[in-house]
């Protein structure tokens, strides 16, 4: 793999991480009436959107979308259900499993590398 495309696919896994945490926060700042879990979630998606915008200078822009989206929902998904009480139903686990098939059939189909 390219080093231009490993770089990207770090920079992507970045911007993820920067999701997630904003997501948590994004749940602890109470509608946004509490200040440093609202900054913090706000200051976590500015970085999120920032690292995505890194990776589309030389990646798809559905692919890495998708990888994007799609992770962060399945691990968003997996965290509510291991530490936030959030059920996990055997719908959740199969619609989290058709997220991941459909962004490894995404990245499947991209651009050669």
């Amino acid at each position: 793999m390219c080093t231009i495309v490993r770089m990207a696919y770090l920079t992507l896994a970045a911007a993820i991480v920067a999701e997630i945490f904003g997501t948590m926060m994004l749940r602890t700042s109470d509608d946004f009436s509490k200040l440093w879990p609202s900054l913090g979630s706000l200051g976590c998606y500015a970085v999120a959107f920032a690292l995505l915008a890194q990776t589309l200078k030389s990646m798809e822009v559905g692919v890495a979308y998708a990888i994007w989206s799609g992770a962060g929902t399945a691990v968003v998904a997996v965290i509510g259900a291991l530490f936030l009480g959030e059920g996990a139903s055997l719908a959740k686990v199969c619609g989290v499993g058709l997220v991941i098939g459909g962004v490894v059939l995404l990245n499947l189909g991209g651009a050669a590398h």
